[in-house]
C-alpha cells in the first residue's frame, strides 16, 4: 500500500470531494480517481459510497482511514527524525578505544571538540582489545574504533594514523642494557611481560614465534600498556613494545629500548569503521580530528 494512495484517500476524506482533495494536494481529478481506484483495487472492496453527488466512507473506509492516519503519522514523525540527525547538533557517535594512554591524551581534546560542534550528540565511549573493538563494529554496536593495525575484515575501513618500531624494552640495570641490540632468541630466553591475546602486536609476535620456532618465555599477560611498563621498570622481565610507547621513560632513565636484529615488524595504530558511501557528519570530524591529533604528532605513542 503505496503512502502516496493513502495520502490521496485522507485527503477526499477529509475534503469530501474528489474536486476539493484534487486542489488540495495539487493532483488533477482524474489522477484522485486513479489513486483511489488503484486502492479500492487492492484491499478488494469500495472505500467510498457516492449518493447524490456526495462521498460516504463504506466500513472499509472509516477503518482504513484510522490505520492510515496511523501510518501516515509515523512516516512523517521517522522523516522528521531522521532528518534531525542530518543537523549539525544532532547525531549518535560510539567510539572504541584499545589504547588506555589515548584515552588521557588526545581523546579528552577530540571529544571536547566533537561536542563544541555537536551540542546534542549521543556519544559513548567503550574499550576493548583490537579484537573485540572489530566485532562490535561489524556487529553494528559501535560506528568507530581505535585499533592496531592490520584488521582482517573486508567490510571495514582502515587508515593507519601513526607507525612505529617495535623494540625491546629492559630495566636499565638489566643485563642486556648496555647492547647495542639483541636477539630474539636472546631476548625470548628472557622472562617476558607481553600484551594480552586480542591484540594486534600480541598476534604479530606470536606469528613470528611461531615462524621462527622460538619458545619465548612469557611471565605475564597484561591488558595495559601502562601496566607492562611499570613491571619493567621494576625489574620482573623485558617486554616488547613500539618504539614511542616507552620513550617518556627512556628519556627520565627508568628505561632501556634496544633494537632487536630480525624483528622488522611495526607496530600500526589507527580507525576502522564500516565501509559505506555514507559517513555521519560527527564520524566524519571524529576522523579529520584523529588525523590533526594523532597522525601528526600530537597523540599517543603506545601499543596494544
Amino acid at each position: 500500500m503505496e503512502l502516496r494512495l493513502l495520502r490521496t484517500f485522507q485527503a477526499v476524506a477529509d475534503a469530501g470531494s474528489f474536486t476539493q482533495a484534487a486542489a488540495r494536494i495539487h493532483l488533477t481529478q482524474a489522477a484522485v480517481s486513479v489513486h483511489i481506484r488503484q486502492l479500492e483495487e487492492e484491499i478488494g472492496t469500495p472505500l467510498f459510497l457516492r449518493v447524490n453527488k456526495k462521498l460516504y466512507l463504506t466500513e472499509a473506509g472509516r477503518a482504513l482511514l484510522g490505520h492510515g492516519e496511523t501510518i501516515l503519522r509515523a512516516h512523517d514523525e521517522a522523516k522528521a527524525a531522521l532528518a534531525s540527525l542530518g543537523q549539525s547538533s544532532r547525531g549518535r557517535l560510539r567510539i572504541g578505544v584499545t589504547s588506555t594512554t589515548f584515552t588521557l591524551q588526545p581523546l579528552p581534546e577530540i571529544l571536547s571538540e566533537i561536542k563544541r560542534r555537536f551540542a546534542l550528540l549521543d556519544l559513548t565511549v567503550v574499550g576493548g582489545t583490537s579484537e573485540r573493538i572489530v566485532e562490535q563494529i561489524l556487529a553494528g554496536h559501535l560506528d568507530v574504533g581505535i585499533v592496531s593495525l592490520p584488521v582482517e575484515a573486508s567490510d571495514l575501513t582502515t587508515e593507519m594514523l601513526r607507525s612505529d618500531r617495535l623494540v625491546a624494552v629492559m630495566n636499565p640495570t638489566h643485563r642486556l642494557a648496555g647492547e647495542k641490540s639483541v636477539t630474539m632468541e636472546v631476548l625470548t630466553a628472557e622472562p617476558l611481560i607481553l600484551s594480552e591475546h586480542g591484540g594486534n602486536t600480541r598476534r604479530l609476535l606470536d606469528l613470528f614465534f611461531e615462524k621462527h620456532h622460538l619458545e619465548p618465555t612469557i611471565i605475564m599477560e597484561l591488558q595495559r600498556t601502562e601496566a607492562i611498563i611499570k613491571m619493567v621498570e621494576m625489574g620482573f622481565g623485558v617486554t616488547i613494545l613500539p618504539q614511542g610507547a616507552v620513550r617518556t621513560g627512556v628519556a627520565r632513565g627508568s628505561l632501556r629500548a634496544v633494537p632487536v636484529k630480525e624483528l622488522n615488524l611495526r607496530w600500526q595504530f589507527g580507525v576502522a569503521y564500516l565501509k559505506s558511501d555514507y559517513i555521519a557528519p560527527a564520524l566524519e570530524v571524529f576522523l579529520k580530528l584523529c588525523r590533526a591529533y594523532i597522525a601528526d604528532g600530537r597523540g599517543p605513542h603506545t601499543g596494544e
